[in-house]
């Protein structure tokens, strides 16, 4: 089943619980991403749920700005160099990755594998490989936090990672077909104090000690297909449709980039006019300075270099 309420993000909350989740779901923005290069077809899986993942996480931060995830393999003899993913506070997402492929044996070992977790696996055995979470806050001071590659899959990766260094139990499954994203994100928040005296307090308002049991074991039944054909609402309907559920308006998600020509000046800017002329000179009187995320091509001639200097 398919539907056309696709690329957003569906917060939910279990009413008077500390439990929130977030469904997210990509068709279009992830078509755009996926066909900017010839990906593998396993790179093109793990891409789409990395970025599903991003758009998943950052929904869990209270700050105007971007969230990455960012995969480095640690062997040099791995397909895969790298592959990152991202998404902004106004759910702007894109995604680029970088492999090994030029040999005739190095394609043969791609065309054998098919899904995101055959990617993830060219990070190396589980305990190598290097995750990364990165958070740049508009105007404030961007922060790294470095994920234990402790499991063989990237949604368990981070759920263990929300586990340790946030304290919060957390569930993540991620799914992406070649076409379609998708996945779910489910919380346990902390109760303030307030809120723990309020519940002693009040018997009718006791703690439900099976909820994140339950909740568990109910959020772990969703299938692969489901999380990338169903409709958000259908999904955690299907989920949870015995809780009481309240899931404000969703958050549209699409393909954008920030490249820019000044970006590419300032490129130029730092490697000097003298090396820049050179550049030109050896390319024919121009040179190209292309965008790997969305394709876009920025051309400098030697009087657009001298431009940037004046």
């Amino acid at each position: 089943m398919t539907t056309s309420n696709t690329d957003l993000r569906q917060r939910f909350f279990i009413q008077d619980s500390p439990v929130r989740g977030d469904v997210v779901r990509l068709e279009r923005s992830y078509a755009t991403i996926a066909a900017q290069k010839d990906y593998p077809e396993s790179i093109k899986r793990l891409l789409g749920e990395m970025l599903t993942a991003a758009s998943l996480l950052i929904g869990t931060l209270k700050i105007n700005g971007t969230l990455s995830i960012q995969l480095q393999s640690s062997d040099e003899s791995s397909l895969l160099n790298w592959a990152m993913a991202e998404c902004d506070h106004a759910g702007i997402i894109r995604a680029l990755a970088s492999w090994k492929g030029e040999s005739e044996g190095e394609q043969q070992a791609w065309a054998d594998k098919t899904s995101a977790n055959d990617a993830f696996d060219e990070l190396g055995e589980v305990g190598k490989g290097v995750l990364f979470i990165n958070i740049h806050p508009e105007g404030g001071e961007a922060y790294q936090g470095i994920v234990e590659r402790s499991y063989d899959n990237l949604a368990d990766c981070l759920a263990h990672y929300q586990r340790q260094s946030a304290q919060i139990p957390t569930l993540i499954n991620l799914a992406c077909d070649g076409l379609q994203a998708g996945g779910i994100l489910v919380q346990l928040l902390p109760r303030t104090a307030q809120e723990s005296l309020e519940a002693e307090q009040d018997e009718d308002a006791g703690i439900d000690d099976d909820l994140w049991t339950r909740l568990s074991i109910l959020t772990r039944t969703v299938k692969p297909e489901e999380l990338t054909g169903l409709d958000a609402s259908e999904i955690i309907y299907r989920l949870y449709n015995e809780e009481n559920v309240v899931a404000p308006e969703p958050v549209a998600l699409q393909f954008g980039c920030t490249c820019s020509r000044e970006k590419c000046v300032a490129a130029i800017e730092q490697i000097g006019e003298a090396e820049a002329l050179e550049i030109v000179a050896e390319q024919g009187g121009s040179f190209e300075m292309d965008c790997g995320f969305c394709g876009t091509v920025y051309t400098f001639d030697k009087d657009d270099v001298r431009d940037v200097f004046v």
